[in-house]
C-alpha cells in the first residue's frame, strides 16, 4: 500500500481547529440500556449511522426494546447504504426485526415501523405498487415521516424515489437556511477562547533593606540619645529648644518623605503593562509574538476613535500597542496556543484603548506621577532645619566642655549623620515596596476582573450562537440534496433512470474545521464529489461549498464507462489521513483526500481508530469505497448483479 501526501482538488493547509466539550456523545462504560439508546438516537440524528447502530444494538441486546427502539435501530441500519452493503446476518436480523412489529403495542411507533418494512417490500418486488405504501408514509407524524426519508435515502430508488423527491426537495430547501445559518456557523468553528490573564504584581524587592533597617535604626537612636545628653549636660535649656526643633524637623521631613514615597512611575493605560516590556528585534520574534503584534496591528486599526484614521490612530498608540503585544506574548507564550485563542482579549484591549482615549483617560504610559513641588521644598526646609538642629546641638555640647566630651559629641553627631541617613533611606524603600505593590495589587485585580468580564461575554455569545450537531447536520444535508437535484436537472436524469448514486464530502481548501468531543469533524468548506451510475456509465460532478452561506465554485464534470475505471486504492497515513485514488484507463490517476489525520486532536478517553470510523461514516465514504471498488473490480458485469433487476432477491420483510 502507498502513501502519498497531496491530493487532487484538495487542500491540507488548515487555518483553525477546534474541539468542543460536550457530554452529547459522552458515555460511562456502566450506563444504562436507556442512555446508551439515548446516545445512540443522538448519533443517528446527527449523520453517524455507524456509531448509532453500535449503541442501538447494545441498548437492545441489554434489554432495552420496543417499537420505538426498533424503529430507530433499523433507520441506523439502513441510513447511507444501499441493499447491497447490508451482510447476510443483518439481513437476517432485520427479517427477525420485521417478523416483531405485530407484537408491540399501537402507537405511532409501530405504525412508522410497519411503514418502513412496507417501503423496504415495495422495493424488494418487481414493479411494486407504491400508491398505498405512499399514503401510509404521509399519514405518519412529521418526525417519523421525515426520519424515514432521511435516512432511506440511499434504499429508495427508482420510481419510488421519483414520487418522494419533490418534497424532499422542497423541505431541503425551506431548512436550508433556517435558524439563522449564514450568522451563526462562524461560532461552530470559532476556537475555544483561553481564560483571561494579568500580569501579576512583582515581588517585593526591599528584603535587603528590611533586614538592614533595624541595625542603623537602632544606631541611629544611641548616637542621637548621646549627642543630646551631652548637651542636655552643658546646656540643658538651650539643648531642650534644640531637640524640640530637631524633632518638628524630623517629623515633618518623615511625613513628606513618606507622602513623596508612594508617588512613582505609573502607567497611563489601565490594561497595558505597568513596566514596559522591551521590544524584541524583528529577527528575534517567535511566531507567536509575531501572530500577536499582527493582531494588535489588525483590531486596532479597524477600532478606531472618532475623528481619527486608520494609520494616524496606529501611529498615535504604537508604543501603547508595542506594550501591550509583549505583554500579551509573555502571558500566553508557554500556553503552545494559536493567536485565534487569545483574539478576544486582544479585541477586547482594542476597544478599552479606543473608549479611553475617547474620553480623555489614555495617558503615556511611562508618564510619571511627579511629587507636588509644596511637598518636595517642604522636605528639604525640614531636613535643613534638622541639619542645624543637630549641629546647634554638637555646639552646645561641645561648649565649655573638656576633654573627653568634644570627642564623643563628635562621633555621636558623626553616627547620627550615617545612620540617620541609611536608615532613613532603607526606611523610604520599604515604604515605597509595600505602596507599589498594594498599588500593583489593586491594578492587577482590576485588570483580570475586566477581562474575566470580557472572557465571559466572548465565551458566553459563542456558547448562544453556535451551532447544534443537528442544525450541522440537517444543514449540511440540504445542501447535498441541492447538489443532488442540480446535478440530475443538469444531466436530465430522473430517479427511475438511476441504479445507485453516492455522494462524497471530504474538506475543501483552506479549511477550518471543529466538532464535538466524540462527533465527527465538520468543515467551514467542503468538497462534494457525486457518482451517478446509470445504465451508459458514471456521471460525476465534483463542487467546492462553503458552508457559512451554501455558496459553490469551481464546478468539475466527467463521464466514464464502467471498464474505464480500472482500480480504485485507499490510502491509509496517520500523520496524513485518508486519500481515495481513483485510476481510470484513459487519464492519469486522481487523488482525493477524504479526511486529514486527527489523532494530534483527540480530546480525553476518545480512541483514534474510533473517531477516525466515525468521520469516515459521517462523509460517506465507507459506502462510496465499497461502490467504487466494486465497479473496479467487475467493470459492465457490475450492472448485472447490481441492476433494479436484483432488488427482488432482497427479501428482508418477505
Amino acid at each position: 500500500m502507498s502513501h502519498s501526501n497531496t491530493a487532487h482538488n484538495s487542500t491540507i493547509g488548515i487555518q483553525a481547529e477546534t474541539v468542543h466539550d460536550s457530554t452529547i456523545y459522552l458515555i460511562h462504560p456502566d450506563a444504562s440500556p436507556q442512555e446508551k439508546y439515548r446516545v445512540g438516537v443522538q448519533f443517528l440524528q446527527d449523520g453517524v449511522p455507524s456509531r448509532a447502530r453500535e449503541m442501538i444494538t447494545d441498548a437492545i441486546v441489554h434489554g432495552y426494546d420496543g417499537a420505538e427502539v426498533r424503529f430507530h435501530w433499523v433507520l441506523a441500519m439502513l441510513s447511507a447504504r444501499t441493499h447491497h452493503d447490508l451482510s447476510t446476518e443483518e439481513v437476517r436480523r432485520l427479517r427477525y426485526t420485521s417478523g416483531l412489529v405485530q407484537a408491540y403495542a399501537e402507537n405511532e411507533w409501530k405504525e412508522a415501523l410497519r411503514v418502513t418494512f412496507d417501503l423496504l417490500a415495495v422495493l424488494s418486488t418487481a414493479n411494486g405498487e407504491t400508491g398505498p405504501v405512499l399514503k401510509q408514509l404521509q399519514d405518519l407524524p412529521p418526525r417519523q415521516h421525515y426520519a424515514i426519508l432521511r435516512h432511506l435515502d440511499l434504499m429508495l430508488t427508482g420510481g419510488l424515489k421519483d414520487d418522494l423527491w419533490a418534497e424532499t426537495r422542497e423541505r431541503a430547501g425551506a431548512e436550508r437556511f433556517g435558524n439563522d445559518r449564514a450568522g451563526r456557523v462562524w461560532a461552530y468553528f470559532a476556537p475555544t477562547p483561553i481564560g483571561a490573564r494579568a500580569v501579576p504584581p512583582r515581588p517585593s524587592s526591599a528584603a535587603a533593606a528590611q533586614a538592614a533597617l533595624p541595625v542603623r535604626a537602632a544606631l541611629f537612636v544611641v548616637s542621637s540619645v548621646l549627642l543630646w545628653a551631652l548637651a542636655l549636660i552643658a546646656d540643658p535649656i538651650q539643648a531642650a529648644v534644640e531637640l524640640l526643633v530637631a524633632l518638628g524637623a524630623g517629623l515633618t521631613a518623615a511625613r513628606c518623605g513618606l507622602r513623596g514615597s508612594g508617588r512613582e512611575a505609573r502607567p497611563g493605560p489601565a490594561s497595558g503593562p505597568r513596566v514596559p516590556y522591551p521590544r524584541e528585534p524583528a529577527s528575534a520574534e517567535g511566531g507567536f509574538t509575531k501572530s500577536v503584534r499582527h493582531s494588535f496591528d489588525h483590531y486596532f486599526s479597524i477600532r478606531t476613535p472618532y475623528g481619527l484614521t486608520s494609520d494616524a490612530w496606529l501611529a498615535h498608540t504604537a508604543q501603547i500597542r508595542g506594550s501591550l503585544a509583549a505583554e500579551i506574548a509573555d502571558l500566553y507564550r508557554e500556553s503552545r496556543i494559536g493567536v485565534e485563542r487569545v483574539n478576544w482579549l486582544i479585541r477586547y484591549l482594542a476597544e478599552d484603548t479606543r473608549n479611553r482615549h475617547n474620553n480623555g483617560t489614555l495617558l503615556d504610559p511611562h508618564r510619571q506621577e511627579q511629587t507636588p513641588g509644596r511637598t518636595k521644598a517642604l522636605t528639604v526646609v525640614a531636613l535643613t532645619v534638622l541639619g542645624a538642629a543637630a549641629l546647634a546641638a554638637f555646639g552646645t555640647a561641645v561648649s565649655g566642655a573638656a576633654q573627653p566630651r568634644p570627642l564623643w559629641a563628635f562621633l555621636a553627631v558623626l553616627g547620627a549623620a550615617w545612620s540617620g541617613h541609611a536608615a532613613a533611606s532603607r526606611w523610604l524603600e520599604v515604604r515605597r515596596e509595600e505602596y507599589r505593590l498594594l498599588r500593583e495589587t489593586r491594578e492587577y485585580q482590576k485588570q483580570l476582573t475586566a477581562r474575566q468580564i470580557a472572557y465571559q461575554r466572548w465565551k458566553s455569545r459563542l456558547d448562544d450562537l453556535r451551532p447544534s450537531e443537528r442544525e450541522m447536520e440537517t444543514w449540511l444535508t440540504c445542501d447535498k440534496t441541492s447538489f443532488v437535484d442540480e446535478a440530475l436537472r443538469h444531466h436530465q436524469l430522473t430517479w427511475r433512470d438511476l441504479i445507485t448514486h453516492t455522494i462524497l464530502v471530504a474538506p475543501g481548501p483552506s479549511y477550518k474545521r471543529g466538532r464535538v468531543r466524540g462527533g465527527p469533524w465538520r468543515y467551514s468548506h467542503y468538497v462534494f464529489r457525486l457518482f451517478l451510475f446509470t445504465q451508459d456509465g458514471i456521471r460525476e460532478v465534483s463542487s467546492e461549498f462553503n458552508f457559512s452561506d451554501a455558496t459553490r465554485r469551481n464546478e468539475q464534470r466527467s463521464n466514464y464507462r464502467f471498464d474505464a475505471l480500472s482500480s480504485v486504492q485507499v490510502t491509509e497515513n496517520v500523520d496524513v489521513g485518508y486519500d481515495l485514488e481513483l485510476v481510470l484507463t484513459n487519464g492519469p490517476a486522481r487523488k482525493i483526500r477524504i479526511k486529514d489525520a486527527d489523532a494530534h486532536q483527540l480530546a480525553p478517553n476518545e480512541n483514534s481508530q474510533e473517531i477516525s470510523e466515525i468521520n469516515l461514516s459521517a462523509t460517506g465514504s465507507t459506502h462510496t469505497f465499497r461502490l467504487l471498488e466494486g465497479i473496479a473490480a467487475d467493470g459492465k458485469s457490475w450492472i448485472e448483479r447490481h441492476g433494479p433487476d436484483n432488488l427482488t432477491l432482497f427479501q428482508i420483510a418477505g
